[in-house]
C-alpha cells in the first residue's frame, strides 16, 4: 500500500490551520511542455505557465510552502504569479492564496470555491470542521461554467465539473500546448470524494469523461496528486472507479449491509495498486458505500 510523503498532509490540513508548517518544504519541478511546468510539494500539484505575459499558476499549496513555491518559480526565471486559478477549495490547493494575493496575484476560482472558503465547512469523512479562510485568501474573480485566459501564446480554459470531487471543481486546458491540469478530479490512487462539499461518484466519472473527450494520446495530464500522466492513465483510473463503485452498488442493491460489504472485500484485486495511507481500502469502501446509498436512496441522505 502506498505511503506517499507528498500527500500525507492532505486531509489533516483541511481540519487544521493552513499555517501549520509541514516537515518538508521541498518543491520538485518537472517540465510538462515548453513554458509549462508541474511543481510537486506537500499538497496538491501546481501547474505553472511562464512567458511574456507573466506567470499563471494553477493552485498554490499550503501557506507555509509559499516561500518554496516562489523559489521554484525564480529558478524558472519567473516572478510573482499574475494570476492564480484554484481548482477547488481544499487548503492543500488554496493555502497559499493569502500570501500570493499580498504579493499582487489575482485569485480566480469557481463561484462555489469562494462560497465554501468564505464560511466554515464540515468534512464528514474525518468528522471535523474547517474554519473560514481569511478574506485576503478569497478569490476576487469567480465564474460559473468556464473562464478563459489568453496569455503566453495559448488559450487556457478553466472548465467547471459539477458535483465531482467537490461542487466547485475546475479542470484547466492549455489548448495549444495540449496540457490539462485535472485538479483533484484525478488522483493516481483511490480518490477522496468530499461528500460534504457536494462530491459524487457519478459526477466524478462524468468529469473524467469530459476530460477524456478533450485529450488525445499526446496530451500531458497533471493530476491533483501523484506523478504526471497521460490519457491512458486517466482512462485506467476511470475504469477502476467504474468497476469498484459498480461492485459496491450491486451489493447495496442486493441488500448487503455495510459490514457485509466490508467483510467481502469486494475490491481486493484493486486495493494493493490503488490504496494509500489516507484512502485505505476500508475507507474507500465506506466512502463509496455512502455515495451509492445517497444515489439509490436519496431520501435517507
Amino acid at each position: 500500500m502506498r505511503q506517499l510523503a507528498t500527500i500525507w498532509l492532505l486531509i489533516p490540513a483541511l481540519a487544521a490551520s493552513a499555517q501549520t508548517a509541514p516537515p518538508d518544504t521541498t518543491i520538485r519541478t518537472e517540465q510538462v511542455a515548453p513554458g509549462i511546468y508541474m511543481l510537486m510539494g506537500q499538497g496538491g500539484n501546481i501547474g505553472v505557465s511562464t512567458g511574456v505575459d507573466g506567470v499563471f499558476l494553477i493552485d498554490d499549496e499550503y501557506a507555509p510552502m509559499t516561500p518554496a513555491v516562489i523559489a521554484a518559480l525564480r529558478a524558472l526565471d519567473a516572478g510573482t504569479p499574475r494570476f492564480v486559478l484554484n481548482t477547488h477549495w481544499h487548503s492543500d490547493h488554496t493555502g497559499g492564496n493569502e500570501n500570493l494575493a499580498q504579493q499582487g496575484s489575482l485569485l480566480v476560482a469557481h463561484d462555489q470555491v469562494r462560497a465554501r472558503m468564505n464560511s466554515e465547512q464540515f468534512v464528514s469523512l474525518i468528522q471535523r470542521a474547517v474554519p473560514a479562510s481569511p478574506q485576503a485568501a478569497l478569490p476576487v474573480v469567480t465564474f460559473n461554467d468556464a473562464v478563459s485566459f489568453h496569455l503566453n501564446g495559448d488559450e487556457v480554459r478553466g472548465i467547471h465539473a459539477p458535483n465531482a470531487h467537490t461542487d466547485g471543481d475546475v479542470f484547466v486546458h492549455f489548448r495549444k500546448a495540449n496540457v490539462i491540469h485535472a485538479g483533484d478530479l484525478f488522483f493516481r490512487f483511490y480518490p477522496f470524494i468530499d461528500i460534504s462539499s457536494g462530491g459524487s461518484i457519478a459526477g466524478l466519472i462524468a468529469a473524467l469523461d469530459r476530460i477524456l473527450a478533450i485529450a488525445d494520446d499526446e496530451t500531458r495530464i497533471i493530476p491533483g496528486h501523484g506523478p504526471l500522466a497521460n490519457r491512458a492513465d486517466l482512462a485506467e483510473y476511470r475504469r477502476m472507479l467504474l468497476s469498484t463503485s459498480g461492485r459496491i452498488r450491486d451489493m447495496v442493491k442486493a441488500g448487503r449491509t455495510l459490514d457485509e460489504i466490508l467483510a467481502a472485500a469486494p475490491n481486493a484485486d484493486y486495493d494493493r495498486q490503488w490504496g494509500w495511507a489516507f484512502i485505505t481500502p476500508e475507507r474507500y469502501t465506506r466512502m463509496i458505500h455512502e455515495l451509492v446509498e445517497r444515489e439509490i436512496n436519496p431520501d435517507r441522505s
